[in-house]
């Protein structure tokens, strides 16, 4: 507490109604509300250095935390596509002729992603970061075992969709976790870390899938990744702590409630400084599971960002689902073999994330220089440019090269192309989204995640028709021509209005750092 505050305590007899009592000196500032008989304490950090503060832990903590939240964010996405090459096998079994439903057993797991969101991430900002991840990962491990008991295509749709509930929890708070933890400065290499497990994890899984369906049945499919998910949920536990400041003070805050005398002396009232007047529990949860509806009806910003990354995720399912296509129907080969091309999609996300990774936070130094020394989310937009380029180049490649049967290397640099422009789109915009609410970034991404989603799930139920219809060279041409009028524009105009439109919002117009 302040030396005044101190001095007044010492003139003032701790029994006069309005004056301060003796209270805990580390951490919480008084403010005396003069002839009442109430004291408010007001619980904040104890300095600019307090280590409980997560802004503050060391390095190696943050990076500890970042790495066991991108572990959480990989093995999800790896369930939502792992079962792709297998369905075929599923579909014996189980005797599934309809090529819709056949579709679904891959991507009912990503409708549970436009779900999930809504309500975990605001969850996120009243129970802690740290429960609703853990928590909902034992959800996600419960029901994807199942998933491998499943005995008729009702049951395994089911537990499919349970099971992307709670696999929906990292990618609705890892961001906002990260948000709390890095500096902007810092969060560029992070997030580029982070954000690489959403489209990594769909590139590793079919893969994998296609190995496990050629040696095992299906079923392994679902055993395998709970085993590792048991790997991850440990590692969550060993190094993920809670990070969301509100919670953190208002944790804080109960204690100091606990530790007091009440009985004795004016009626003392402990609140986080983070708190409002209003901040019951009804109006907590009300107000956290309306935010992400809020946020995407009434904030442009908003709105822009999802259907841009909406735009992204629904092409990176629909190309996901197609590439088995093309390699065992246009090149003939084996379900396993066909499986190992999804590494050009690894090498394209993983090449240009960890590239992006290296320059992201560079170019924002460089721009908040320029800039007169504040930053703002635009700083993150330049990685969006050779992002926006690419991608059509590498449909236009990917489409013909197949449609013609050229040796398939052509078709796999297409591929790298595909995955580097997705990649570094989508990291530029959910970094954009993370500075630009950093306090809501759970409830922002969660709105934003939410149509995402639901391309991610829709996009691919229609992919088998369009290229059956267009052919590989016209299908991709028609995506690349998408991809030219959605992502070439995007940078330039988000750059040149995304502050303008930012600054009506009430949740992002503060944002600089």
């Amino acid at each position: 507490m302040s030396t005044e505050a101190n001095q007044t305590r010492e003139s003032e007899p701790s029994s006069t109604p309005g004056t301060t009592v003796d209270l805990p000196t580390t951490g919480e500032k008084d403010r005396r509300q003069e002839g009442s008989q109430e004291d408010i304490i007001i619980v904040d950090w104890e300095g600019p250095d307090d280590p409980l503060n997560p802004k503050n832990w060391s390095r190696g903590k943050k990076w500890a935390a970042t790495l066991a939240v991108s572990a959480f964010t990989l093995i999800s996405p790896v369930s939502s596509s792992m079962i792709a090459p297998a369905s075929d096998q599923v579909a014996q079994d189980f005797g599934v002729t309809n090529e819709v439903v056949l579709a679904l057993f891959t991507s009912i797991f990503i409708l549970a992603y436009a779900i999930g969101p809504l309500f975990l991430g605001p969850l996120s900002e009243i129970f802690g970061r740290n429960r609703i991840i853990q928590g909902a990962n034992l959800w996600y491990l419960v029901w994807n075992l199942a998933c491998g008991f499943a005995q008729n295509t009702g049951e395994l749709l089911a537990f499919r969709f349970l099971a992307g509930i709670g696999g929906s929890a990292p990618l609705a708070t890892g961001g906002g976790v990260l948000g709390d933890i890095w500096s902007a400065e810092e969060r560029g290499q992070a997030i580029a870390i982070y954000s690489l497990a959403p489209l990594l994890g769909p590139v590793v899984g079919p893969i994998c899938g296609a190995y496990i369906a050629q040696k095992s049945t299906w079923r392994w499919v679902f055993w395998s990744t709970t085993i590792v998910t048991v790997g991850v949920q440990i590692l969550g536990v060993l190094y993920l702590r809670e990070s969301y400041a509100p919670f953190l003070l208002e944790q804080k805050a109960k204690r100091i409630r606990k530790s007091m005398d009440l009985e004795k002396g004016p009626v003392r009232i402990v609140k986080s400084k983070l708190a409002t007047d209003d901040r019951t529990w009804k109006n907590v949860i009300k107000i956290a599971l309306t935010r992400p509806f809020v946020l995407f009806y009434y904030e442009p910003i908003v709105q822009l960002l999802a259907i841009y990354m909406s735009y992204l995720y629904g092409l990176f399912y629909l190309f996901l689902t197609s590439m088995p296509l093309m390699f065992q129907g246009t090149y003939g080969e084996s379900v396993g073999v066909s499986g190992l091309h999804y590494l050009a999609l690894g090498v394209g996300v993983t090449g240009a994330s960890q590239i992006n990774a290296r320059l992201m936070d560079y170019i924002y130094k460089v721009l908040k220089r320029r800039y007169g020394g504040v930053g703002q989310p635009e700083f993150r937009l330049p990685s969006m440019v050779p992002g926006s380029i690419f991608l059509p180049i590498g449909f236009l490649i990917t489409g013909w090269a197949v449609q013609a049967k050229v040796h398939w290397i052509v078709a796999d640099i297409g591929i790298v192309f595909i995955g580097a422009g997705i990649i570094l789109s989508f990291q530029a915009i959910q970094i954009y989204i993370v500075d630009a609410f950093t306090t809501y970034a759970a409830s922002a991404l969660a709105a934003a995640s939410c149509l995402r989603a639901l391309c991610g799930f829709g996009f691919p139920l229609f992919a088998e028709s369009m290229y059956k219809k267009l052919g590989y060279g016209k299908g991709d041409t028609v995506l690349a021509v998408i991809a030219i009028a959605i992502g070439c524009p995007a940078p330039i105009l988000l750059w040149r209005y995304g502050k303008q439109i930012r600054m009506k919002s009430r949740f992002a117009k503060h944002a600089v750092k």
